[in-house]
């Protein structure tokens, strides 16, 4: 989050900043697009198909709830919010790309982070489909399903297409796999300072309380099926689910993605980025500390002493 509000911040007192110095200075301060394909591809090489059946299991029940929830989401909110988002009052910002952007992306560092500390290996390895939810693919499925927007097949493909190529060469030869996968922390930060080149802080400081509110609303509207998909399908106690109610550093970048290929969400894209950003930090914080409690609520009514293995945090 550091390098993307830095960028905002040379966006917002010197917008030609970029243009200006052109070259490569232009390229990392406006690559979003480009940066984020590299990471993308880094990111299907990263995905291991030999994972066991319960990390698969587990995986796939978190990532199928979080998926179907945004969708419900997405179908609810056509209902009451134009096209345009709500321009007035408290949710003044919201719209339909926002909602989705900030709830069909989970946080994959986190929850990893979250369940090392509080869940079992094969929990924490859960992580491993999460990176399927990463980039604008979902998003786009999401709205072409719904019928709020409709993309050509070849968009999709284009779309998904580093990432299945990343997943081939890293099944193929597993040194390619430890290649590729060390870049992809790497590459967050730059498309991160590249993506707040393009936010004017103005318009984050005109959400508001309506960012807060939409973090609070994805670990409530998400975290709910996930708790109840992870105990009776996962075969966990919750925890997992709701260590997996976060929205994603990586879903920032979705609205604006998703308004270069479909101009007519360029009006709220920005204000989307916005919200969506904001989700970021409120679940970062809220969802370590909610899972933790929940974790050590669940011990004691099991009758377990509460354990707390080696802390890590991860945004």
């Amino acid at each position: 989050m550091v390098p993307l509000f830095l960028g905002a911040i040379i966006h917002t007192l010197a917008p030609k900043s970029g243009e200006y110095f052109g070259s490569f200075t232009n390229g990392l301060m406006t690559g979003t697009v480009p940066i984020l394909a590299v990471w993308f591809f880094c990111m299907g090489a990263g995905i291991n198909i030999k994972a066991t059946g319960t990390v698969l299991r587990k995986s796939g029940t978190l990532v199928i709830t979080k998926i179907a929830v945004a969708w419900v989401v997405a179908i609810v909110a056509s209902l009451f919010i134009p096209d345009g988002g709500i321009q007035t009052g408290f949710f003044a910002g919201f719209s339909v790309l926002a909602l989705i952007a900030a709830m069909d992306m989970t946080n994959g560092g986190l929850y990893a982070s979250i369940m090392q500390q509080y869940g079992t290996k094969e929990e924490a390895g859960a992580f491993v489909l999460m990176s399927l939810e990463s980039g604008p693919l979902v998003t786009m499925l999401i709205l072409g399903t719904t019928g709020l927007a409709a993309f050509e097949p070849h968009v999709f493909v284009g779309a998904v297409l580093p990432f299945l190529i990343g997943f081939i060469l890293g099944n193929l030869d597993h040194d390619l796999r430890d290649f590729f996968s060390k870049a992809t922390h790497t590459m967050i930060p730059f498309f991160g300072f590249a993506l707040g080149n393009s936010i004017d802080l103005t318009v984050i400081a005109k959400t508001g309380v309506a960012g807060i509110v939409l973090g609070i609303l994805v670990i409530v509207v998400t975290g709910i099926p996930l708790m109840l998909a992870d105990k009776y399908i996962g075969g966990g106690n919750g925890t997992a689910g709701l260590a997996a109610s976060s929205t994603a550093g990586a879903a920032v970048a979705n609205p604006m993605i998703i308004a270069q290929m479909k101009p007519e969400f360029l009006p709220v894209a920005e204000s989307a980025t916005a919200l969506v950003a904001a989700s970021i930090i409120v679940t970062s914080i809220l969802v370590p500390i909610l899972t933790a409690y929940f974790s050590q609520f669940m011990s004691k009514k099991n009758g377990q002493t509460p354990t707390k293995k080696h802390s890590a945090t991860a945004i």
